[in-house]
């Protein structure tokens, strides 16, 4: 079969490899969508593995049965998660299943830039969801995203009428506006500093776009009732934006670290002032399994219209091309791959 196989962001080759074979409690699954996500051209985090084979948004069809598979049939369509937790260990126990040694350790064979993948027996458990009929192939490749942003919202307490201050508007920064606007938020602000990136957050729904480069927190007041967010969400490893995240917070409100700064930086945190003031500083990391059954039904529900943010859709020979779109991060929001499409 063929793959798209990694080697840097500069550097993506079809190749071939043997067809996954499966064993008991485990499924083939036939790849028909695989997302390309930000964190695959984050080339400090990926670099360190190549060559291997990325993509962990993906939606397909069971084709394989092993021994044993109860819960699925041949024929079913499936968004199957790349990484899942035990929920037995302390950490699953108290809510936090992203900390799970578990997750950190699990994935599917190879990844999903491929034609065929393979679901390990604990995957194929707790990590395989049916995708209902009013849900697109595409449109499942937004459920690992998506739940990410569900869990990163839900971890923060977002609350009805609060308002919220998204940096960064590429897809991670859209599908916070959206899921925002979708649990009641009173007003979503977009930041960006490319022209293409804040008309979608327009166009999506935000209240107000500041352009990223400008006075962020006194514009923020502008738009905003004279005061800051009440919730501030980091969607960018751009360093500026963690530190206007830190300004634009108000008294009782959150900032939520959604995405990560390059290894070894560190950010000057005004303690004592933030002490006094009540603010909460929160990461989000990955999804559980909750999250993903809730992000299906966002989107089968359409309370999410996530195929609006989709601005291509590849054949597998294209992989290269995909990887330059979403690394150069100009006209483009989400790429889709089509491991069966051709051109």
């Amino acid at each position: 079969m063929r793959v798209a196989m990694y080697y840097n962001n500069r550097d993506v080759r079809i190749e071939e490899l043997p067809k996954p074979k499966i064993g008991p409690g485990e499924i083939l699954v036939k790849v028909l969508a695989s997302g390309i996500c930000g964190s695959d051209v984050m080339e400090w985090y990926r670099i360190k593995k190549a060559p291997l084979v990325l993509g962990h948004e993906i939606a397909g069809k069971i084709v394989k049965l092993g021994e044993g598979v109860k819960n699925f049939k041949l024929g079913d369509r499936v968004f199957v998660s790349h990484h899942i937790p035990c929920n037995t260990c302390r950490y699953c126990l108290n809510g936090y299943h992203t900390v799970c040694e578990t997750l950190h350790t699990t994935n599917y064979d190879p990844g999903g830039f491929a034609e065929y993948l393979r679901a390990p027996r604990l995957n194929v458990d707790r990590g395989t969801f049916l995708l209902p009929g009013e849900v697109s192939y595409e449109e499942g490749t937004f459920v690992e995203p998506l739940g990410c942003v569900i869990r990163g919202q839900r971890m923060a307490g977002i609350k009805p009428a609060q308002s919220v201050l998204i940096l960064g508007s590429g897809i991670s920064g859209l599908l916070h506006l959206l899921l925002a606007r979708a649990l009641g938020a009173s007003r979503v602000i977009a930041t960006d500093i490319n022209d293409y990136r804040m008309e979608m957050a327009k166009k999506l729904g935000a209240d107000a776009v500041i352009r990223a480069q400008e006075d962020v927190p006194a514009r923020l007041r502008e738009v905003n009732e004279g005061r800051l967010a009440d919730l501030v969400i980091i969607c960018t490893g751009a360093l500026p934006a963690f530190t206007q995240a830190l300004q634009c917070v108000d008294r009782g409100g959150t900032v939520l670290f959604f995405a990560p700064t390059d290894p070894g930086v560190k950010l000057p945190v005004p303690v004592n002032e933030f002490w006094r003031n009540g603010i909460t500083l929160l990461p989000s990391y990955g999804a559980a399994p909750l999250d993903c059954l809730q992000a299906i039904e966002l989107i089968r529900s359409r309370r999410v219209p996530v195929g609006k943010m989709i601005t291509h859709r590849l054949p597998l020979e294209d992989t290269a091309l995909g990887f330059r779109l979403v690394e150069e991060a100009k006209e483009c929001i989400k790429v889709v791959i089509q491991p069966h499409s051709s051109k």
